[in-house]
């Protein structure tokens, strides 16, 4: 079976590079981005002005090949991949919930936005909280490694490529700036 998916649009952010950019939407509050859909799909955005967060699924373009096992950002031991939100997928697809500021026709003006410019967007869904929200829920090896995510930003541990530095190296750069090093 193939799976073909054409994107509807492109996400537009300050976010030029992987390095630096935050991990996860938690560490862009306030971060002003836009999405922009293809004027083909522009009748799908009607009544989507209502709802004041986002789901956008979207392809992570930049990522070369998979790893079934990664050291996440938050984390010193490597953990399988669907157990994280890491990019090194089978199918690099990314998810955030961001914040809809307005609509200017095709445009969305959003906020809290993590994702790198130019990123190709495959799908938006309104977020619900009477269907998004999951009470008595658990999030595995993360409740024990927790910490402020809001501080974290990417390195380079899941670029591809000879440049890449190792992970180990980038695993103990990142927990001593956050002061984790005894972890």
């Amino acid at each position: 079976m193939t799976i073909q998916f054409e994107p509807i649009g492109r996400i537009e952010s300050p976010w030029k590079s992987l390095a630096g950019m935050p991990i996860q939407p938690a560490g862009a509050r306030g971060v002003e981005g836009r999405v922009v859909i293809d004027a083909r799909w522009v009748d799908g955005l009607a009544d989507i002005d209502g709802f004041s967060h986002l789901i956008l699924l979207y392809h992570l373009h930049r990522v070369r090949g998979f790893k079934l096992r990664v050291t996440p950002f938050l984390d010193r031991t490597a953990r399988g991949i669907f157990a994280t939100r890491a990019p090194l997928r089978p199918n690099p697809l990314g998810l955030s919930i961001v914040r809809l500021v307005r609509r200017e026709g095709r445009v969305l003006h959003i906020q809290d936005i993590d994702v790198l410019d130019g990123t190709p967007l495959i799908d938006v869904k309104p977020w619900v909280a009477d269907f998004d929200m999951v009470r008595d829920a658990h999030a595995g090896w993360y409740e024990s490694a927790r910490h402020d995510v809001s501080s974290y930003r990417s390195d380079a541990r899941f670029q591809s490529g000879e440049d890449a530095p190792t992970v180990e190296k980038q695993v103990e750069k990142s927990h001593e700036q956050h002061g984790n090093s005894d972890r």
